[in-house]
């Protein structure tokens, strides 16, 4: 099985420097949103139609996109103005915007508890600004901040273990919330990789997969951070998917602008799909085992489906 290019979609043209960051869809609706960060907006595609539809505007610095179908609803992390926002698929315009800690990025969400964890890139130059924010979504208020030691990248959360794991670029390592004690680190687990950026889950075997910018993919065991295998990469990774229906994993990497695709089975990367320059993230369909791959350079987005 292979990545097959179906077509592209064309995206409005990039205002500023910059391009797209994390997208995700959401699938009771057919909808996919990403973060076109040139633009301070959030895209809109039907996956249906793999068409644009709009864009939500003043979204500072939008990073980060994440969805909650128990929910219904849609979160995005704004850089720019160190909040994340938080709005339904029916009311775009009603948007809520929570504070929270400096440079907010990568967003997980237990739907259990109605709670959002908010990692922040922070400040090397502020002391105390590498944090995680807890968001109470029923509220829509900042219940807690928790220290840690270094810039963040990636976050999910895992619904069998209650846990939120988070990468963390230097030292290179995941760090673990408990649900139920979401206000400090409950553990670590060290990464033997620099750089841990990219993170999923493969929730039926509680394998978490990391891609790493030193050019690396790791596996590790959820409960215990055991490293169980290694692979490398076409280059420095960046957004990661998992695919449980085929047991693929699917590893962005800008530079050369391609797609990893391995058989997490043997944990053998299998194919090598060209992009372009710069696209450094993807989103996956999990209903039709379709791959979006966003690319900068032509404000465009490749649909690939795993056929």
């Amino acid at each position: 099985m292979s990545l097959k290019l179906m077509h592209f979609i064309e995206l409005p043209e990039h205002i500023a420097s910059g391009g797209f960051d994390h997208a995700a869809i959401h699938p009771g609706k057919r909808l996919l949103y990403v973060a076109h960060t040139a633009n301070n907006s959030m895209d809109v595609i039907d996956c249906e139609a793999d068409g644009y539809l709009r864009s939500i505007p003043n979204l500072a610095g939008v990073a980060g996109a994440l969805v909650s179908e128990e929910w219904n609803l849609i979160f995005t992390s704004n850089r720019g103005e160190d909040m994340v926002g938080i709005f339904s698929p029916e009311a775009e315009n009603q948007l809520a915007r929570v504070p929270v800690g400096l440079r907010p990025n990568g967003l997980s969400f237990d739907p259990q508890r109605g709670l959002l964890l908010a990692a922040n890139v922070g400040n090397p130059e502020i002391p105390d600004s590498f944090t995680l924010s807890m968001v109470d979504v029923r509220k829509k208020k900042l219940t807690a901040s928790v220290q840690v030691p270094g810039r963040t990248r990636w976050t999910i959360f895992n619904a069998k273990r209650s846990e939120f794991y988070v990468n963390i670029a230097d030292p290179a390592r995941i760090v673990v919330v408990a649900a139920d004690s979401p206000n400090q680190v409950s553990r670590v687990m060290e990464i033997p990789v620099a750089g841990p950026h990219g993170l999923d889950l493969d929730a039926a075997t509680g394998r978490l997969f990391c891609a790493c910018d030193a050019g690396m993919v790791v596996c590790l065991e959820a409960a215990t951070g055991k490293t169980l295998a290694r692979a490398d990469l076409s280059g420095v990774p960046d957004v990661i998917f998992f695919n449980p229906t085929l047991n693929h994993l699917y590893v962005a990497i800008g530079d050369p602008g391609v797609i990893d695709l391995f058989d997490t089975n043997t944990f053998k990367r299998v194919e090598v799909v060209p992009t372009g320059k710069a696209a450094h993230t993807i989103a996956f369909d999990a209903g039709t085992n379709k791959v979006y791959a966003f690319l900068p350079q032509t404000h465009q987005a490749q649909v690939f489906i795993d056929a």
